[in-house]
């Protein structure tokens, strides 16, 4: 039985020899790779135990560090978080033309679920930054349309609105 330290530096193990060989073969263990052998306090590389030499020498050593015993996968970006970025963007977009409806309430939506998503996974997931941003574009182009709405700006019979109107035309 070997115990085996894997490039993330977790102990594995106690593993049997035929494990330490299906994962030489799947290149998921080098010849760099420190094993103990049980009963043993010394940690040596799979390359100087003469029962995985022989398997190790018909294949070809990757750097050092880049294989790890443990699979891992690299992180992915949450769909909903850049959902909720671009609703997000497009509600500031076309907050002037139609209030940025629907996409200022699709923004929030998306945003908080896939916060939601990224805390409660435990894989690891890229995308925080968007969902925060979709989430505060979101807000503030619904803020900005209430605003617009209290100034009385996005009526087309404010006096306001007709002197801009006049001021563009000129």
């Amino acid at each position: 039985m070997y115990k085996i330290t894997g490039a993330d530096g977790k102990v594995y193990g106690p593993v049997t020899a035929e494990q330490v060989r299906a994962w030489i073969s799947e290149s998921r263990a080098n010849a760099q790779t420190k094993v103990l052998l049980e009963g043993t306090t010394e940690w040596k590389s799979l390359s100087e135990i003469p029962e995985f030499a022989q398997l190790l020498a018909g294949t070809t050593a990757p750097a050092p560090g880049t294989i790890s015993i443990a699979h891992t996968q690299s992180p992915r970006t949450n769909p909903m978080a850049l959902t909720g970025m671009i609703m997000g963007i497009l509600s500031i977009t076309c907050g002037l033309c139609c209030y940025g409806l629907p996409f200022n309430v699709l923004g929030i939506i998306f945003s908080l679920v896939g916060l939601s998503q990224i805390k409660s996974d435990p894989i690891p997931q890229k995308g925080r930054g968007m969902a925060i941003a979709g989430l505060v574009l979101s807000v503030v182009s619904i803020v900005l349309v209430l605003l617009l709405l209290a100034l009385g700006l996005t009526s087309h019979k404010s006096e306001i609105w007709q002197r801009f109107q006049k001021q563009l035309q000129q």
